[in-house]
């Protein structure tokens, strides 16, 4: 079953997802083309294997992370599937006007716990979804950035009938196929870092705990786009635009995006 969450005219609205009709607890909604996806969820906290997001494509997941540790990342920047990311200001010499991006597969909590062994992990997430993680990079390639609007999208929706381990995934920027590989070749399995992470803090329902990516990370400027493809979640799509010219539209969909999330 896919859940997920729109943006409409009255606020965000969750339910379940079946082709294009979203089906919730007031009736049946139309997902059109336009980016009414929103995060699928909204959680307290992000979190992440400690590890350089701007490290070079030709480094493997298991290179690019230190030790068997976490980051925990505010829920602000998430945005959904289909909606346009800005690029960083090419006016902040900082940042260079560059992006760097990773499609990542991530768990969502269900419920409240803590010290969960590896197996119970099953009985405490609710689904698996995708994470395009970007992190703006200064002209040495280094992080320079990665909290801004649009930094981490999440969706395009929750899976809950699906088994991580063996599942294939596809990494493509701007329409160039960067990898093709399968779950079991992160550095990590799925439970092991859920278990991990539940040891040193106390995750709650709608919690997002990314599991890494198979993919390096692959460099992304405005009129491009980041697509993730997770088989048997989903696929999850981000363009990049130019700052300016997408204020003016995220202003008048404001009141859209407004709203509590599904926990």
């Amino acid at each position: 079953m896919k859940l997920a969450r729109i943006a409409t005219d009255d606020g965000p609205v969750a339910g379940r997802y079946e082709d294009g009709v979203l089906h919730a607890d007031d009736g049946a909604y139309d997902v059109g083309v336009d980016p009414d996806f929103l995060s699928p969820c909204d959680p307290s906290a992000l979190y992440r294997i400690d590890g350089d997001l701007a490290a070079t494509d030709d480094q493997s997941t298991r290179e690019r992370v230190d030790a068997f540790d976490f980051v925990a990342e505010p829920p602000a920047p998430l945005v959904g599937h289909r909606t346009p990311v800005p690029a960083p200001d090419v006016a902040d010499e900082l940042v260079a006007g560059k992006l760097v991006a990773v499609g990542e597969l991530a768990a969502v909590i269900d419920e409240r716990c803590r010290n969960v062994s590896e197996d119970e992990v099953p009985d405490v997430v609710r689904g698996y979804t995708i994470r395009n993680d970007l992190v703006a990079v200064d002209s040495n390639g280094h992080t320079a950035r990665d909290a801004f609007d649009g930094s981490g999208s999440l969706g395009p929706w929750i899976e809950t009938a699906v088994d991580p381990i063996g599942v294939g995934m596809r990494f493509d920027v701007s329409g160039e196929r960067r990898r093709e590989a399968t779950v079991e070749s992160l550095p990590f399995a799925p439970a092991e870092i859920v278990s991990s992470l539940s040891r040193r803090v106390t995750l709650r329902s709608g919690d997002v705990v990314s599991l890494g990516s198979p993919a390096a990370p692959g460099s992304v400027e405005a009129g491009g786009a980041v697509e993730t493809t997770y088989e048997g979640v989903g696929t999850l799509r981000n363009a990049v635009v130019d700052a300016d010219g997408e204020r003016g539209r995220e202003r008048a969909n404001e009141g859209k995006r407004r709203g509590v999330g599904l926990h």
